[in-house]
């Protein structure tokens, strides 16, 4: 399994102009909202101590998708579920709202038509497209961004950033010797 910096210089690289990181701070919380939203729509009964309880396979996969942020590193971890939490939370709120879908749907290409604009800016193509596991990296991406804003970790942060210096030339590299031939 690749680390925290790993993963994220994956990302950074292709996510090194700051035009393109304002649209992902749109683009991603849209995302997951419509994603949320959908997942939300699938709901599971189960029976606990005699108590009806039910779960929605958003809150299973967020869970699981959360144990996996917090295995690469905590503290990002735990800021990511304090901000993305709510939203995740306010997408079930409209499991009953009367075409769901459509609205998931809404966002979610809204959502990424801000992706699509960023990666014009940055004249690179997006990380999943190499590496789908960067569709899970994109949120903890931004946490990151805020993360390291605030001053914290640069030891982190500068690992993340010159590792991703470094992909980023080797892609353009191979770029120009691919447009060479």
């Amino acid at each position: 399994m690749k680390n925290i910096i790993e993963q994220l210089s994956n990302y950074k690289s292709v996510h090194l102009n700051k035009s393109n990181i304002k649209t992902h701070f749109v683009g991603i919380p849209a995302i997951i909202w419509s994603v949320a939203l959908l997942l939300s729509l699938v709901q599971f009964d189960f029976t606990i101590a005699g108590n009806e309880v039910t779960l929605s396979l958003c809150v299973i996969i967020s869970v699981l998708v959360l144990c996996y942020y917090l295995v690469l590193h905590v503290p990002l971890a735990i800021m990511l579920a304090v901000i993305f939490g709510p939203l995740i939370y306010s997408a079930g709120l409209f499991v009953d709202f009367e075409y769901p879908v459509l609205l998931a749907i809404g966002v979610f290409v809204v959502g990424w038509v801000f992706q699509f604009i960023g990666h014009a800016y940055e004249k690179a193509k997006p990380a999943f497209v190499d590496d789908l596991m960067q569709l899970l990296i994109g949120p903890l991406f931004l946490i990151a961004e805020i993360y390291f804003a605030l001053g914290l970790n640069k030891s982190l942060e500068s690992q993340v950033h010159e590792k991703a210096v470094e992909k980023r030339k080797l892609f353009e590299q191979a770029k120009r010797q691919e447009q060479a031939a």
